[in-house]
């Protein structure tokens, strides 16, 4: 048997982190059984669907390396499938049409309620038993599924053990509307067929439909696949994951600067483990997977962890890498690198520092672009009088290198630290703020190599100006 899973999206918003956690779950769960995984979008919501929601869903799946063997599949494009098989079950008596209006069910409703009874559909109520006793030919109804009165439906979930639900507590449920279109619950139950799908894998809150829906398959006569259902994810402060808790949907991760093999590192750790270890490659991840290895309860979501993630894969990927995913944040800070070093010989520089792209952004400015003035703190703190005479002499040194490398920028420091009898501190940090514009940066001889000769020169001759103006001024 060839293992075969399926991510289901409905087309109603973005790509939510719960969601991308079961398309990571199904995807990698079809790999480590050298399976075939599926993209289906369960759009039968018409009202709330949207273009704009699928191509969302399609972005975050590609942005996160999830690519799919078959699909995307539509249900919107598969209604006459659909209504063959509503129309099987009519004609097998194992569904059935009900004329009762919703104002009718909704007094049933009550009615029931008021007598403490449980509130459901029920075929054999009076007054639902007359509506469709004098119902004619072509009036409106709805297509109901005949479920079954007695026993119960068992299932050996692969995350949470047996589960058992009496057909008593289940009514029998619309399969189609009264303009002709099937409900969701159906439409999944012939698509799994059709699609050959082996394993369900998706979130808790579909169990109370799991039951359901194995008894359309066992109407059709269709396989029932196994089902694994992922406990929710939780903000840190013990609430469902929500908007008010920062970014839900997995653009917006990309958007905030993370690269996609730190989210899905993350995600994948959020419910399922392998021993204490924290950093999965994706070949590892595919190898390692099983569903017995997830967990039942809730998890939490930790931002700080995921920075750390986060600046881990900056570090430790390939620069040409970084850089790729760097270059969409470029357009957003409108930086061209064109005028300056490398990019990869940047980012093996500062990478390090960083726990998002945003901030690699934002900190190489200065190898590109050059600035007007300093930062206001750092030069305070560092371009002051006592400065000036260690520039001046560095000055001089850095004109005169003919050799433009690291180690001979390193020996120019040092040779001022030694004519002056200075600590490197001295010279250093005033070294800095000069060619950075601020006092942050990786060492200094390093960054200066990158930033390059003439553009050094030209700032530490601009850092000069600054004490010189600062001094006239005091």
């Amino acid at each position: 048997m060839t293992v075969k899973t399926r991510f289901a999206p409905s087309p109603t918003g973005y790509l939510h982190v719960g969601g991308a956690r079961t398309a990571l779950y199904s995807w990698l769960y079809a790999k480590h059984n050298k399976g075939e995984f599926v993209l289906r979008i369960e759009d039968t919501d018409l009202e709330r669907n949207s273009q704009e929601a699928v191509d969302a869903i399609m972005e975050g799946m590609e942005w996160l390396g999830l690519e799919w063997n078959e699909g995307p599949y539509f249900q919107t494009q598969r209604f006459d499938r659909y209504n063959e098989m509503v129309d099987v079950l009519l004609a097998q008596d194992k569904a059935y049409k009900c004329y009762a209006s919703k104002e009718l069910l909704d007094e049933v409703r009550a009615e029931q309620e008021a007598n403490k009874e449980m509130a459901r559909y029920d075929a054999n109520h009076p007054k639902i038993k007359a509506a469709n006793d004098a119902a004619k030919d072509g009036d409106p109804c709805v297509i109901r599924f005949r479920n079954p009165k007695e026993g119960s439906v068992v299932f050996d979930d692969q995350i949470r053990g047996r589960i058992e639900i009496s057909n008593s507590q289940m009514d029998d449920l619309i399969i189609r509307r009264t303009d002709g279109s099937p409900t969701y619950n159906f439409c999944v139950v012939v698509d799994d067929w059709d699609m050959e799908i082996t394993h369900v894998i998706r979130g808790e809150d579909h169990i109370n439909n799991t039951p359901r829906q194995i008894n359309i398959y066992e109407a059709l006569g269709a396989p029932v696949p196994t089902f694994a259902h992922c406990a929710m994810i939780l903000g840190d402060d013990g609430a469902k994951l929500s908007k008010r808790h920062g970014a839900v949907s997995v653009m917006q991760y990309r958007d905030m600067g993370y690269l996609p093999e730190a989210l899905n590192n993350y995600l994948v750790r959020l419910g399922w483990s392998h021993g204490d270890q924290e950093i999965f490659s994706q070949e590892e991840m595919i190898e390692f997977f099983s569903l017995n290895a997830i967990s039942k309860s809730a998890s939490a979501f930790n931002t700080d962890k995921l920075l750390w993630l986060n600046n881990h894969y900056i570090k430790t990927s390939e620069p040409e890498y970084v850089a790729k995913h760097l270059q969409w944040h470029l357009d957003q800070q409108a930086l061209n690198i064109e005028n300056g070093p490398a990019i990869t010989e940047v980012i093996k520089l500062v990478g390090e520092r960083c726990n998002t792209l945003v901030e690699l952004a934002e900190q190489i400015r200065y190898f590109y672009e050059d600035f007007a003035e300093f930062e206001a703190g750092a030069a305070k703190k560092h371009l002051r009088g006592v400065a000036k005479e260690p520039l001046e002499v560095a000055l001089a040194k850095v004109e005169a290198i003919e050799e433009w490398t690291t180690e001979n920028l390193h020996k120019m420091i040092a040779d001022v630290c030694a004519d002056l009898e200075i600590g490197m501190g001295k010279i250093g940090m005033p070294l800095r703020v000069a060619v950075t514009g601020g006092g942050q940066s990786p060492s200094v001889d390093a960054v200066m190599q990158l930033i390059g000769k003439e553009r050094c020169v030209a700032r530490i001759k601009m850092a000069l100006a600054f004490i010189a103006e600062r001094e006239a001024n005091a």
